[in-house]
C-alpha cells in the first residue's frame, strides 16, 4: 500500500505537487515514465491507439536525444509528455545545482510544463525552486510494473485495486518494465474502459 498509493497524510507533507485530479469525474490519467525507446514505445503507442486513448509520457532527456524519431511520434499520435530528467537522476542523492542542470538540459528537447522526480524523490529546496516553472506531477496508482519479481497477473491486481476518481497511473515504456507492461496495460486498459473511466492526458 505504501507504494502502490502513498497515504493521504505523506501526500499532504509536499505541498505544490500533484498526486490526483479531482475525485468527482470518472477521469483518470494514465501515464508512462522513462522513455522513449524504440523496443517498447511504439508497442505501447499502438496500444493506445487501438483503445483510442491518451497519455502522457515523462521522458527521459537523453533517451529522446538518441531517439527523436521516437519522440516526435509520441507528440504526432496526440500525447502529451513530461520532464524525467536528461539522465534519470534522483533528486535525493544530487545536489540541487546539479539537478536543476540536469532538468534544464532535458528541458531543451522536452518542451512541457510538466515534471516527474524519477523514483519520486527530492529536496525540498529542489520542490521549491521547481514548483515556481513545472507542475509537479506524481501519482496515485504506481504499478510496479519495472519489479521483476512480481508475477505479471499481481501488477494488473494494482491497477484493479488501487485505481479511482482522478487516479494518476504509473507504468513505464523501458526495457526493464517490458514483460510485465506487455501482458499488464492492455488487459489494465480493458477493464477501466468496462468501468466506465474515460482517459485523459495531464
Amino acid at each position: 500500500m505504501l507504494i502502490e498509493q502513498i497515504p493521504s497524510f505523506l501526500r499532504a507533507a509536499c505541498k505544490g505537487v500533484t498526486w490526483r485530479k479531482s475525485s468527482l469525474d470518472k477521469i483518470i490519467y494514465l501515464t508512462f515514465d522513462d522513455g522513449p525507446i524504440p523496443e517498447v514505445t511504439p508497442w505501447v503507442l499502438d496500444v493506445l491507439d487501438h483503445y483510442q486513448v491518451k497519455a502522457t509520457f515523462f521522458c527521459v532527456g537523453e533517451n529522446v536525444k538518441n531517439n527523436p524519431d521516437v519522440y516526435q511520434e509520441v507528440l504526432r499520435r496526440g500525447h502529451r509528455t513530461g520532464n524525467h530528467t536528461y539522465n534519470h537522476i534522483r533528486g535525493f542523492f544530487t545536489n540541487t545545482k546539479e539537478y536543476l542542470a540536469n532538468i534544464e538540459q532535458a528541458s531543451t528537447l522536452i518542451d512541457s510544463p510538466l515534471f516527474r522526480p524519477p523514483h519520486g524523490d527530492m529536496r525540498l529546496s529542489q520542490l521549491r525552486l521547481l514548483r515556481k516553472k513545472y507542475e509537479i506531477i506524481q501519482w496515485d496508482v504506481i504499478t510496479r510494473d519495472y519489479d521483476k519479481d512480481l508475477p505479471k497477473e499481481r501488477i494488473l491486481s494494482i491497477v484493479k485495486k488501487y485505481t479511482r476518481n482522478g487516479s494518476i497511473i504509473v507504468f513505464h515504456d523501458s526495457l526493464k518494465a517490458e514483460q510485465n507492461l506487455r501482458y499488464a496495460m492492455p488487459k489494465a486498459i480493458e477493464f477501466l474502459l468496462e468501468e466506465g473511466y474515460q482517459f485523459k492526458t495531464l
